[in-house]
């Protein structure tokens, strides 16, 4: 296998996380995105999105979506499990890292590259930040009461979850986009999952 990919941007950062949880160690090539390497016809050729991170597998077929490389990385080595181990569980997981990546890592990602990017090439749109931040509480608020006092997301264990909530909440803390300490919840679980060594090799 072999792994393209770029963790200061948000998706490879959950993807790192997932990494250093599962104690996993792929072959890496770094594909610099301020420098522009994603649009370079050697990246393209690999994938012709032009996004990371991207998984080649040994048999030379590649997955291109963060969400998917982590599945099948998870199919391949269940122990410890980071999506559950039955199916409500699973589902449970699954229903909580779309709700985090949907709400939380994507509004903040397009809050970065509305506000000032630091990818070329895009302009500042004061109104998807506007809108970004006025949507922003809400989302939180959900994150917030889905974690209540549980060590990390989704109870007593990291899950995909907390990969993805930390890779929104890192990258976002980069650029100014926080979390307002009133949600506590998050706050609390932040700070405490910064100490894990998964996330110190990414900060």
């Amino acid at each position: 296998m072999k792994l393209w990919t770029f963790p200061p941007a948000p998706n490879p950062r959950k993807l790192a996380v997932y990494l250093a949880e599962k104690g996993l160690d792929i072959p890496v090539e770094l594909i610099n995105l301020v420098e522009g390497r994603q649009n370079s016809p050697e990246f393209l050729a690999i994938n012709p999105k032009g996004a990371v991170p991207v998984l080649e597998l040994d048999d030379g077929s590649r997955l291109t979506e963060s969400l998917a490389i982590i599945e099948y990385l998870e199919e391949l080595n269940p122990d410890p499990p980071m999506i559950g181990t039955d199916p409500l569980e699973r589902a449970r997981v699954r229903e909580a890292e779309r709700m985090i990546d949907l709400g939380v890592l994507i509004g903040t990602a397009r809050i970065v590259h509305a506000r000032r990017s630091p990818l070329p090439g895009r302009e500042a749109n004061p109104e998807v930040v506007r809108a970004e931040l006025e949507r922003r509480p809400v989302v939180l608020d959900s994150v917030n009461t889905l974690i209540g006092e549980k060590p990390f997301v989704m109870g007593a264990r990291p899950t995909i979850a907390d990969c993805t909530l930390f890779g929104a909440l890192s990258f976002g803390e980069i650029f100014e986009v926080t979390v307002d300490p009133v949600f506590g919840n998050i706050t609390r679980w932040y700070e405490d999952f910064k100490q894990r060594p998964s996330a110190e090799l990414i900060m």
